[in-house]
């Protein structure tokens, strides 16, 4: 057992790790990089960004929060590589016991990433950022590259684009754009 992660009974299990990366945002190699390149799998949501290099702008890919990334993986797989890099941590879940890492449950992280991955322009919104006045009607999107996705559609004003809040609870909310004739409306008394 592991000294880094407390004992559940489950340590074989793979499970979606929530990971820190405490190297700079110039970094050559980030931890997302060199855990993928490692053989696990890893998930950092992205954005496009614009920046100078060499006097020409060019477009890169970065993570939205530098320092989150997650890793699916077991304990026994992921604790030698926590421990030989020493940018690398997990992040602790609060009021769970000492160091009990935070992990993501599987449903939740697979729609995450089916909502960011078919979105090109997502947004992304932390835990301060979004209100109850943002969540709008429940719905299930029925058809489509995103077919059986549930959320909420986000409330804006004045705007003609449908956008279905997904999030992953205290971490990140993300906002992806859904065409309207997809949108089924659930019921509140089911």
């Amino acid at each position: 057992m592991s000294d880094s992660i407390k004992s559940t009974g489950i340590d074989q299990e793979e499970r979606w790790f929530v990971m820190r990366d405490l190297t700079r945002p110039n970094a050559k190699t980030p931890a997302w990089r060199l855990l993928g390149e490692a053989g696990f799998e890893v998930f950092t949501p992205m954005h496009t960004r614009v920046s100078e290099r060499g006097g020409r702008k060019v477009r890169e890919e970065v993570p939205v929060i530098h320092d989150l990334l997650f890793v699916r993986s077991t304990p026994e797989l992921l604790d030698p590589v926590v421990g030989r890099v020493a940018t690398l941590q997990y992040r602790y879940a609060r009021g769970k016991g000492y160091r009990v890492a935070q992990t993501v449950r599987e449903p939740d992280m697979e729609r995450f990433i089916l909502a960011v991955s078919n979105c090109p322009s997502p947004r992304y919104y932390l835990p301060s950022e979004v209100t109850p006045a943002m969540y709008g009607r429940r719905v299930r999107i029925v058809g489509g590259p995103m077919d059986g996705l549930e959320g909420d559609l986000l409330k804006a004003r004045g705007s003609r684009r449908r956008r279905l809040l997904v999030g992953l609870e205290g971490l990140l909310t993300v906002a992806v754009e859904v065409a309207p004739e997809f949108i089924l409306v659930i019921d509140q008394s089911e």
